[in-house]
């Protein structure tokens, strides 16, 4: 049977990922590193599992066999990434991730050539704010005639879990990006602007975010800015492996996301639209489920994919009670 194989499973994305699979049906078989982690989840699950290392490459191809797609919830992936990109693509499958990380998404644009030979799909970020903005964005865009500049930012409530906190940690940039006239630029850090997430504007600040190459690649608008604001507890100090494995499940119900996005056409006219969703680890693991069960089932272009520009601009309002709305 092909079946969809989610690769750091006994992770805190990776639990809620296979657990959503399951609730749809989806055949798939767990992957990772800890056997004893990977044999309790099997069994809770009834489902198969396969253990390998990223360091034998030998080892991921007898891993992925049987194996038409690969869900990669294991961060940080700059460590997990390309050895599991480069062998999907060796081996004939498609490649999905969770990741927040922008060298995942220009790993994806350097092999894009490598994978459509290869009749392989590339789609880091099948999960999480890259499926939740590129739906939002695709949705703003088609009310502009002649869209020229996106301004998107991200409200994220709760605190982090641990793997969010160490990818973040391990991954912070010397530069603060943005995509002008289609090129990636460095630009002031202290460009706070005010969005309006549904109750008032705030204060956001600009960030580097992966939907500078995924918002871009999908609506070819060449100007593209990318903005967070935070409430709660902020970003955890101290030693950051002590941390829990991530919010519980009250806390996620309590912290819902939200996303405001601002489009500008070439007349000047901007467009303004709100998302509003569940948690955000929540949606993550959702969508990164419902994305490979629909690559499963045959959703898939060769190379370089989005998710937004692969399952349509409606990919988003099909997670959860997740709403856009216009302003």
């Amino acid at each position: 049977m092909i079946k969809l194989m989610i690769n750091g499973a006994t992770g805190y994305t990776g639990r809620m990922a296979a657990a959503h699979a399951k609730a749809a049906g989806t055949p798939f078989v767990l992957a990772g590193r800890n056997a004893a982690s990977l044999s309790t989840l099997s069994a809770e699950l009834g489902v198969e599992y396969r253990v390998f290392g990223l360091d034998d490459d030998a080892a991921i191809d007898a891993g992925l066999v049987g194996i038409s797609v690969l869900l990669n919830c294991a961060g940080p992936f700059m460590r997990t990434a390309n050895a599991l990109v480069t062998t999907s693509i060796r081996n004939g499958v498609h490649y999905l991730d969770t990741a927040a990380e922008l060298d995942s998404y220009r790993l994806a644009e350097t092999l894009d050539d490598d994978a459509k030979a290869a009749g392989v799909m590339l789609m880091p970020g099948g999960g999480g704010s890259v499926a939740m903005l590129g739906s939002l964005a695709a949705h703003a865009v088609s009310r502009v005639n002649d869209p020229r500049k996106i301004s998107i930012a991200l409200h994220v409530a709760g605190g982090l879990s641990r793997g969010s906190a160490i990818s973040a940690m391990e991954n912070v940039t010397v530069e603060t990006l943005a995509r002008v006239n289609g090129d990636l630029v460095a630009i002031a850090a202290d460009g706070f602007r005010k969005f309006d997430f549904g109750k008032g504007a705030v204060d956001c600040f600009p960030v580097t975010l992966p939907d500078l190459i995924t918002i871009w690649r999908a609506t070819g608008v060449p100007d593209v800015e990318t903005f967070l604001h935070v409430t709660g507890d902020g970003f955890p100090q101290g030693n950051l492996s002590t941390l829990p494995d991530g919010p519980s499940e009250d806390e996620r119900l309590a912290n819902r996301c939200q996303a405001s996005v601002e489009v500008t056409g070439a007349d000047g006219k901007v467009t303004h639209s709100l998302l509003d969703t569940v948690n955000g680890y929540t949606f993550t693991a959702m969508a990164a489920a419902e994305a490979g069960r629909r690559a499963l089932g045959g959703e898939v272009r060769p190379g370089f994919q989005t998710p937004a520009a692969l399952f349509g601009a409606g990919f988003a309002q099909t997670i959860a009670d997740t709403s856009i709305n216009d302003v």
